[in-house]
């Protein structure tokens, strides 16, 4: 760094009207020299299946490579488009209340192939538009991520490997560990074991919770790993989120770190 940062978030797609060049000179005029961009507008970047318009995005690129002001750009990952849950209904996180229903942000299950597949995809096309500009000081990984209560099947099942690789297949360690001879929550087999969103065993529902953390982990190391791919030097990378974190790297700076860092690469 060769400078301290003084920035400010920056929606142009939200304006009811034109103002881009009015902003930045008033950015100018308050000493910005950063804003972070594009993290909230997947629905505006892929409006259909396929469909890519980063229009949006490089008019705000230029407007500010032009005022000299550096660019941050998000991966717009934490906010799912409409067309997308039409077709794959089930990437919306199943939690302990069921199936989440369209219409809020951090909503979606981030471990869902469906959603991962689509999530990589925006990725890369917004990496080829903006990674090689002038501007792009950096790039933000998702937005404050966290694992938004997902708890279906899919993370039921990992959870299992994830103890089955812990425990060694012990399944008599297992149960000790968690006590779960107490009310005849005892597994005597791993193809029986239940979904955790019922479990009254409170050692056994903590470590659920610390590997739906991991999962987090996991997402962000993913992402982390897809954007290192358009790296140039000199570039900062770095997570907005409330749980999970990225692992020491050379060009990474972390904001929130989980408890877990096992099963992590990088």
């Amino acid at each position: 760094m060769d400078k301290i940062r003084f920035g400010t978030a920056y929606y142009n797609e939200y304006l009811p009207y034109e103002r881009l060049e009015q902003d930045v000179e008033m950015m100018k005029k308050a000493g910005i020299n950063t804003v972070r961009i594009a993290e909230s507008t997947w629905s505006t970047c892929e409006p259909q299946e396929g469909a890519f318009d980063f229009s949006h995005v490089i008019r705000v690129m230029d407007a500010m490579e032009a005022a000299g002001i550096d660019v941050v750009i998000g991966t717009p990952t934490y906010a799912v488009p409409s067309w997308m849950e039409k077709s794959y209904p089930e990437i919306l996180a199943e939690t302990e209340k069921g199936r989440g229903i369209y219409g809020a942000r951090q909503i979606m299950d981030i471990t869902h192939p469906a959603y991962l597949f689509y999530a990589e995809r925006m990725i890369r096309k917004l990496m080829e538009c903006t990674a090689y500009r002038k501007c792009a000081a950096g790039f933000q990984l998702d937005n404050e991520t966290k694992y938004y209560g997902t708890a279906g099947k899919n993370v039921q099942r990992q959870f299992v490997k994830y103890l089955r690789g812990k425990f060694g297949d012990d399944l008599n360690a297992m149960n000790a560990e968690f006590g779960l001879d107490y009310w005849s929550n005892r597994v005597n087999a791993w193809e029986d074991f239940p979904d955790v969103r019922g479990t009254v065993n409170g050692s056994l529902g903590a470590e659920f919770a610390k590997f739906q953390r991991i999962l987090v982990n996991r997402f962000l190391n993913w992402q982390a790993d897809i954007v290192n791919e358009y790296r140039r030097e000199g570039r900062m990378e770095y997570t907005d989120q409330g749980a999970g974190g990225r692992p020491e790297g050379a060009w990474s700076v972390s904001v929130g770190v989980a408890d877990d860092r096992r099963n992590l690469s990088g």
